[in-house]
């Protein structure tokens, strides 16, 4: 077996057993807000030790940092804190199952962003999967319980969550790429690492200035519930790692492709660990969407 797919399974799993961390937390002591901090808090350390030891065992020099790589690496983190906050909420609002799947819209709202702002090329393939997604996300909107599907069942607050979530990813993975290149390194690895280390460092400042500003409490909450948060932030730097490894390995539209077994482990993880039950109508947007979204990442 190649060695990029065991890798980007393993990034899918640890995403996934993060995101069931956060929502447990979510769910008890922490907001939405504190159970974000926990990712990076109890991460950010560790990967900036981690990138310092590579640094030094490959002898390489640190690189520059201008305003072009903090300009990115401040939008990406930005985007991903809010990103985090929305689908946690999410997560209170609906299973988990439903609520990764939202998530995962990110890839398709990628796609359509960069084709509006950057001119990026879009093959006619592509818009029929997005089309695909639609009709899942139809699937997937409206509440627990409604026997009548229509469009207007798509403004509501889930709906919101999700889409926005995706979008959100979205903006931080392509500011992210951004803030590696302007790095100007040769190793994929150190880029990828500085960069992590460096937003995961300006994004667990930002939490704390945010959450004792307006949720003091959450941070000594954050503390307190330390034995189940440093699993999060643990989590959260191994599926990064293995993100940017699988992608250094293999093109990123097949590592994409087989990321969506996430679909899978979260749809096991609500009925086996959560016990939740998933609709019919559930059932089959997600089938829907996961189709839609692996169609337009084989269609790049």
């Amino acid at each position: 077996m190649t060695l990029w797919i065991p890798i980007t399974l393993a990034a899918a799993f640890f995403q996934t057993l993060r995101f069931m961390l956060q929502r447990q937390l979510s769910l008890g002591t922490l907001s939405a807000g504190g159970a974000t901090l926990a990712r990076f808090l109890y991460s950010a350390p560790l990967v900036a030790v981690l990138i310092a030891i590579y640094m030094a065992l490959t002898g390489q020099a640190w690189p520059r940092f201008d305003g072009t790589f903090w300009g990115h690496a401040a939008m990406g983190g930005l985007a991903q804190i809010l990103a985090t906050v929305a689908t946690v909420r999410l997560f209170q609002a609906r299973n988990f199952a439903v609520g990764i799947t939202f998530k995962k819209t990110e890839v398709m709202q990628a796609v359509l962003v960069g084709w509006v702002i950057l001119g990026d090329l879009v093959s006619v393939w592509g818009f029929v999967a997005i089309g695909v997604g639609l009709v899942g996300v139809l699937l997937l909107s409206a509440p627990p319980g409604l026997v009548r599907t229509g469009w207007r069942d798509m403004a509501n607050k889930t709906v919101g969550l999700g889409l926005g979530a995706g979008a959100l990813f979205a903006v931080s993975g392509v500011s992210y790429r951004g803030a590696s290149l302007s790095l100007g390194l040769d190793d994929p690895l150190a880029r990828a690492g500085l960069t992590l280390a460096a937003v995961t460092m300006m994004q667990t400042v930002a939490m704390l200035i945010w959450l004792r500003w307006r949720s003091p409490g959450q941070i000594s909450a954050v503390w307190g519930a330390r034995r189940v948060a440093v699993w999060v932030g643990l989590m959260s730097m191994a599926g990064s790692f293995c993100w940017f490894t699988a992608f250094t390995l293999q093109n990123a539209a097949y590592v994409n492709a087989i990321g969506q077994v996430e679909l899978v482990f979260s749809a096991l993880a609500s009925v086996l660990v959560f016990k939740e039950k998933i609709s019919g109508r559930e059932w089959a947007g997600m089938a829907v969407l996961l189709g839609s979204i692996v169609m337009l990442v084989l269609s790049i």
